[in-house]
């Protein structure tokens, strides 16, 4: 995959595509033929300061952390992001969530990995 800015994560998306965090402040969204799909911060006007990892849930939403603000967002198929972290990280790096609902959040300043409950499925 061509023409990305500085890439940093990468993770597979439920539909057969991936995203893509890149340094120079945006997460782009690939189809599985490797088309450019969306970018976040253009599909939802949403300012990245440093996008690092990234992850997909079981819902199709994507999951970005962000380094220079501390935070991860949760960006959903329909409708506007979500803050779903904005205190208690450090350096936030790379993420993984869980089919239960468990965010995974390494934090690199803090040498763990943090552990944040953010949805409850329906059983």
């Amino acid at each position: 995959v061509p023409n990305l800015q500085g890439p940093r994560y990468v993770s597979p998306v439920p539909s057969g595509g991936f995203v893509v965090s890149e340094e120079c402040g945006d997460v782009k969204v690939f189809m599985s033929s490797c088309k450019l799909l969306c970018s976040l911060s253009s599909k939802y006007g949403h300012q990245f300061g440093n996008p690092a990892g990234v992850c997909v849930d079981t819902d199709g939403s994507i999951l970005v952390a962000d380094e220079q603000h501390r935070t991860v967002h949760l960006f959903p198929e329909h409708g506007a992001p979500i803050c779903l972290v904005s205190t208690g990280l450090r350096k936030p790096a790379g993420m993984a969530c869980s089919s239960s609902g468990h965010l995974f959040v390494a934090d690199t300043v803090e040498n763990c990995v943090k552990v944040f409950k953010y949805c409850v499925r329906p059983p």
